[in-house]
């Protein structure tokens, strides 16, 4: 059964990169007929292999109508160097063909273009930051080497939590160190990423290291989808489909970037000041803003932008995913 939705998932991604080939060439994409019909007195659309089925963010502009190839090339300009240690795996089809799953439910697509440059760039910011092996003094700047990396280089565990020996048992032999574009850590989150993508990760987590496509599919599953129940998810409060409760406004919790990073790292980053490891993220978000044409502004104030005082959502436990 593993072995027949891995090929299944090769031969779906084949087939859209196939698409994609055709139909997106930089900046010579052929135009997509939108189908548009009113359902429950509501508008819906559908924009072919980027938007499909019938939804009303599929009205609105897609990811490739305001974010191309030569784009992502600019945001992610020395990945592919020789010392870069994954040149090769990363590419712009690989990340609009796993967008294209999300889009009908409003990734990149909520809003109108300004609001879908933001959120893309406040995705890739998030993804530039944790795969980056940029450094102070690095050719291009420390915010140019985003996607050097699809896995942890040397792992010093295996991050196998047995306490979820009956739900997500570990597979003998097998690591669960950080991989992907927003780097899953530990059996669990191996076990509940798989369930989502309907793809065996759990026993088989080398997939997310060999798949560009399933890596991005599996960040941005982790983008648009809450944590826990009563949390929010990432995309939802960015792009201020969240309403902050009492508690959240006094843990000066509010819509925006900032709380991106509370949802996804909590207090591993959020409600310690100055943080470095915060203030990179950021960083990331504000360079690609400015790569794609967005001014800094946008981003919003400072305690839109950042999370230093913000109470965080959950407090890390023993085995707090790693960042």
């Amino acid at each position: 059964m593993a072995k027949m939705e891995a090929k299944l998932c090769v031969l779906v991604t084949m087939a859209l990169l196939v698409m994609l080939v055709v139909v997106v060439n930089g900046d010579e994409a052929s135009p997509v007929k939108t189908v548009v019909k009113i359902v429950k007195g509501k508008k819906v659309c559908g924009k072919g292999w980027e938007c499909k089925g019938l939804s009303a963010y599929c009205c609105n502009q897609t990811i490739s109508d305001y974010f191309q190839t030569y784009q992502f090339e600019n945001l992610f300009s020395k990945r592919n160097t020789p010392v870069a240690h994954a040149s090769g795996f990363w590419d712009y089809h690989s990340f609009i063909t796993a967008a294209a799953e999300y889009q009908p439910h409003g990734f990149g697509t909520t809003g109108g273009k300004l609001a879908g440059q933001k959120e893309v760039a406040a995705f890739l910011g998030h993804v530039g930051s944790k795969t980056s092996c940029g450094y102070g003094v690095a050719t291009g700047g420390p915010l140019a080497w985003g996607l050097c990396y699809n896995k942890e280089m040397s792992p010093s565990k295996i991050y196998c939590d047995d306490y979820y020996k009956y739900t997500y048992p570990c597979t003998p032999g097998v690591s669960y160190h950080g991989r992907g574009a927003l780097p899953i850590y530990w059996n669990y989150n191996y076990g509940k990423t798989g369930e989502a993508l309907k793809i065996d990760l759990l026993n088989h987590p080398e997939f997310i290291e060999n798949n560009a496509t399933l890596a991005f599919q599996a960040a941005i599953w982790k983008w648009m989808t809450p944590e826990k129940k009563h949390l929010p998810s990432a995309h939802d409060v960015f792009v201020g489909n969240w309403k902050p409760t009492k508690n959240d406004t006094s843990s000066k919790r509010v819509p925006g970037f900032g709380t991106t990073m509370n949802v996804l790292y909590g207090d591993q980053v959020c409600g310690k000041g100055d943080d470095e490891s915060m203030n990179n993220i950021v960083s990331h978000y504000l360079y690609y803003l400015d790569l794609m044409g967005v001014s800094r502004e946008e981003a919003g104030p400072n305690e839109v932008l950042s999370c230093a005082e913000q109470v965080p959502f959950t407090q890390a436990s023993a085995s707090a995913s790693s960042s």
